[in-house]
């Protein structure tokens, strides 16, 4: 079956291209929808879009990169828990992905926080690609299908029991739900974020438009814990399709000591299983120990580096990368003489 490629410098010409392939109801994946590339690239785009598009018969696949000269890497942020090839159809034809790359004159591409990426990464060896990947971090979920909250606590660490019974016990919090963005409820979230000992990745603006869209589509879910009326942590988490994923978390510094997290997330995860039967729960990437005292399933998220070996750019990266390599790992001068001069 012929392959062909389609090159897009301007990501609105590829999503009114692609149709309705990039739209919520094709798209599983939430980070894998044209809603959430075009606000990668509103608020997080280095260079410009670069959109390359393969297609054989009625199947397709999309790779969407942040373009800068010869170099790329992949169209996302922090926000983004994996980066994936967008497909549509039962055979991604990725042969002519890696022809659209090399059309589109690029040599040397990086993404983050990927899959295996088995197949694309085989075509890309065989057309002259010289391909590194290294698992940079991790994804902590947990299959729920069937369970009751009841049945699912019975199986968590005692540690973990233990702090919220003592903590709950005091009756200092009290924890609501929402599904809409209000005036209100946003100053809430944000003087949380104002009083946290880490400022949650991203701009404001960022923020309040990614979470938005999915209040306009009814798969939000904002958690907030009060004391005395006093917003003292949030939990920003998406339902969708049996899927609940836990995007954002944060309570404020001085409220530490209330466990307000645990207390919280405790409330998340009895509404979600009980109230949304939901078969499967991402605490997202990053392998804090906290998530493995929540989750069962820890899942590895690679990062995906390649090289054109037969193109001036290409060797010239290879070169770089190399040379980074051996000075990283070359003594410094002081433990060769013994100290300073």
């Amino acid at each position: 079956m012929t392959q062909t490629y389609r090159i897009f410098r301007n990501l609105n010409e590829a999503i009114d291209d692609a149709g309705g392939a990039l739209d919520r109801a094709r798209q599983p994946w939430m980070f894998n929808r044209a809603l959430w590339f075009a606000i990668a690239e509103k608020h997080t785009c280095d260079g410009a879009a670069l959109v390359i598009k393969a297609e054989a018969g009625t199947s397709a696949c999309w790779l969407f990169l942040d373009h800068d000269r010869a170099s790329t890497h992949s169209l996302s942020n922090w926000y983004c828990l994996r980066y994936d090839i967008v497909t549509d159809g039962p055979s991604p034809p990725f042969e002519a992905l890696v022809d659209g790359l090399r059309a589109a004159g690029i040599s040397h591409i990086r993404l983050e926080r990927t899959g295996p990426m088995e197949e694309f990464l085989s075509h890309l060896r065989q057309r002259g690609w010289l391909t590194r990947r290294e698992e940079t971090s991790v994804s902590w979920r947990i299959d729920t299908r069937g369970q009751s909250f009841s049945d699912y606590w019975t199986k968590r660490p005692s540690r973990l029991k233990n702090t919220y019974r003592r903590k709950a016990k005091k009756g200092e919090l009290s924890c609501t739900i929402h599904r809409q963005i209000t005036p209100q409820i946003w100053s809430h979230v944000t003087d949380i974020f104002d009083n946290c000992w880490k400022k949650p990745d991203g701009t404001p603006e960022l923020t309040h438009d990614f979470f938005a869209c999915e209040a306009d589509a009814g798969t939000l879910r904002i958690g907030l814990a009060y004391r005395e009326e006093q917003p003292v942590a949030v939990q920003l988490w998406t339902i969708e399709d049996g899927v609940a994923i836990i995007h954002l978390l944060s309570y404020r510094e001085d409220a530490k000591q209330l466990s307000a997290g645990t207390i919280l997330t405790h409330h998340m995860f009895r509404h979600a299983l009980d109230e949304e039967k939901v078969a499967m729960v991402d605490f997202g990437y990053g392998d804090h120990g906290y998530k493995r005292d929540w989750m069962d399933e820890r899942v590895p998220l690679y990062s995906v580096t390649a090289y054109h070996a037969f193109s001036l750019s290409g060797l010239w990266a290879i070169g770089r990368m190399v040379w980074r390599k051996i000075r990283r790992r070359a003594p410094s001068i002081s433990t060769v003489s013994g100290g300073r001069e």
